[in-house]
C-alpha cells in the first residue's frame, strides 16, 4: 500500500507554500511514491558492514590544469569601458554621495 497518498501531497504543498493543481498533486504523489520505495530498499540492504558513499561512482577531479594563458593589455581591457580614466574602469560612488 502507498505511504503517499494526495492528501499528503497537499498538505506539503501547503507546509511549503506552493500551490499544487490537481494534476501536479497526482504526478507528485506517484514520484514522492517511488522515492520512498527506493530508500526502503536502500534501507534494506544497508548493514554496518557497507561504508556510507555519498556517490555510487568514485568521482575524479575533471578540471584542466590552471595555467596561466595570454593576457589582455590594459588598453584591451577597457576598449568597450563606458568610462576610464587613469587605466582603471571608472564608476558612479555609491557610497558617502546623494544620488
Amino acid at each position: 500500500m502507498s505511504e503517499i497518498t494526495p492528501d499528503l501531497v497537499r498538505h506539503l504543498g501547503v507546509l511549503a507554500r506552493i500551490q499544487l493543481s490537481d494534476e501536479e498533486v497526482e504526478r507528485l504523489t506517484g514520484q514522492l511514491d517511488a522515492i520512498v520505495d527506493n530508500i526502503a530498499k536502500v534501507s534494506e540492504v544497508a548493514t554496518p558492514d557497507v561504508a556510507a558513499t555519498s556517490h555510487p561512482i568514485p568521482l575524479e577531479n575533471v578540471f584542466r590544469p590552471d595555467v596561466p594563458g595570454d593576457l589582455l593589455t590594459p588598453a584591451q581591457v577597457l576598449q568597450n569601458a563606458p568610462d576610464a580614466a587613469d587605466g582603471r574602469f571608472r564608476v558612479t560612488a555609491i557610497l558617502g554621495e546623494e544620488q
